[in-house]
C-alpha cells in the first residue's frame, strides 16, 4: 500500500477506534453502583462470547495461530483489556469521567515516547526536533483540560480529595497498562504481516473469554460468602447493564480493536500511539453529553491545542536508522 493512501487509512481506522473505545467510559459512569471489578469481568465477557460465533467463521485462520500465538493472545488480553478496564472503570467511579479520560489522555505522549525509543530501527525514528512541537501541543491540551476540572473539583464542596486521589492513582494504573499493550500488540501485527488484524481481535476475544468467566464466578462467590448486598448476577439495573455489556463488547472490545489492529498495521508504533487522542475526546464529548452542559471555554481550548498536536503529528514522516558500521 503506497505510504500516502496507508497514512490516510490508517487514521481513518483510528479514528474510529476511538470514537468506540470512547464508548468504555461511559459505562462506570451510568451504572455507578456497580462494582468495578464485575464491570470488567462482565464487559470481557460479552467480548468473548460475542467473539465466539466469529470464530466459528474464522476458524480456518484461527487454526493457523501457534501456541506462541495464543500465549500472546492471552497475555494481551489479561492486560490490556480485563486489568486495564478494572483500574479504569475505578477510577470513573471514584472521580468521576473528565480526570480519569484526561489522565489516559496522556497516553499519545507516553506512547510515542516510548515507541521512539524502543522502535526506532524497525519503524525508522521519529526526529526528535520535529516530533516535540506534536507533544507540547497535546501535553497543553491535557495540561488546560486537567486545570479546568480541578477548578470545578474545588468548587463543589461535596467533594472528596481522597476518593479523587485514588481514582487519579487508579488510572495511571490503567494508563501503565495501556502503554504496555499497543506495543506488544504492534510488535505481533508487525511481525505478521500476513495475519489478518480482525482475526488477531477475534483470537485476543476468544483468549479473553475464560479469563473474563473465571473472573465473574470467583466474583459471584466472593460476593456470596462475604454476604455483600449486590444482587447477582446482573446487580439492580439488568436491562441496562446486559445491553451496556453487550453494546461494549460488540463496538468497543471487538470492532475498536479490529480497527486499531488495522490502524498498527498501516502506521509506525509512534505515530498511531498519538491517535489513542481521539479516545480521549471522544470520552470527553461523551462525559459533558451525559452531564447535560457544554464544556467551558479553557476545556475547548485544550481539545483545539489536542487535535492541532495530532494534526502536527501526521505530518511527521519517519527517518531510517542506519546499521551501525
Amino acid at each position: 500500500m503506497p505510504q500516502r493512501a496507508a497514512l490516510i487509512s490508517g487514521s481513518l481506522f483510528a479514528l474510529a477506534a476511538g470514537l468506540m473505545w470512547g464508548l468504555v467510559f461511559v459505562a462506570p459512569l451510568l451504572l455507578p453502583a456497580y462494582p468495578a471489578a464485575l464491570l470488567s469481568f462482565s464487559r470481557y465477557l460479552a467480548f468473548g462470547l460475542i467473539a465466539l460465533p466469529l470464530a466459528a467463521l474464522d476458524r480456518k485462520a484461527l487454526a493457523r495461530l501457534s501456541a506462541p500465538d495464543w500465549r500472546e493472545a492471552l497475555k494481551l488480553s489479561a492486560v490490556g483489556n480485563i486489568v486495564y478496564y478494572l483500574f479504569l472503570a475505578a477510577a470513573i467511579q471514584r472521580a468521576g469521567g473528565p480526570l480519569p479520560t484526561m489522565i489516559i489522555g496522556t497516553l499519545p505522549v507516553v506512547i510515542a515516547v516510548s515507541a521512539n525509543l524502543r522502535d526506532h530501527r524497525r519503524d525508522g525514528r521519529l526526529p526528535w526536533a520535529r516530533l516535540a512541537p506534536s507533544l507540547v501541543l497535546i501535553g497543553a491540551g491535557i495540561a488546560l483540560v486537567n486545570h479546568a476540572e480541578l477548578a470545578r473539583l474545588r468548587a463543589d464542596p461535596g467533594a472528596d480529595p481522597l476518593r479523587y486521589a485514588l481514582g487519579a492513582v487508579l488510572a495511571l494504573g490503567a494508563v501503565v497498562c495501556w502503554t504496555w499493550y499497543p506495543l506488544r500488540n504492534a510488535d505481533w501485527l508487525r511481525h505478521h504481516a500476513d495475519r489478518s488484524p480482525r482475526t488477531w481481535a477475534t483470537a485476543q476475544g476468544v483468549a479473553t473469554l475464560p479469563l473474563s468467566l473465571a473472573g465473574f464466578l470467583a466474583f459471584w462467590l466472593w460476593n456470596g460468602v462475604s454476604s455483600q448486598p449486590f444482587a447477582m448476577p446482573f446487580g439492580p439495573t439488568p436491562g441496562l447493564f446486559v445491553g451496556l455489556m453487550l453494546a461494549i463488547g460488540l463496538l468497543a472490545s471487538w470492532l475498536g480493536t479490529l480497527c486499531w489492529n488495522e490502524a498498527s498495521q498501516r502506521l509506525p508504533t509512534a505515530l498511531v500511539g498519538q491517535l489513542i487522542v481521539f479516545e480521549t475526546l471522544s470520552a470527553l464529548a461523551y462525559a459533558f453529553m451525559l452531564r447535560g452542559s457544554w464544556p467551558p471555554a479553557s476545556t475547548l481550548a485544550g481539545i483545539a491545542l489536542l487535535v492541532a498536536g495530532v494534526v502536527w503529528a501526521l505530518r511527521v514522516r519517519p527517518e531510517p536508522v542506519l546499521p551501525p558500521r
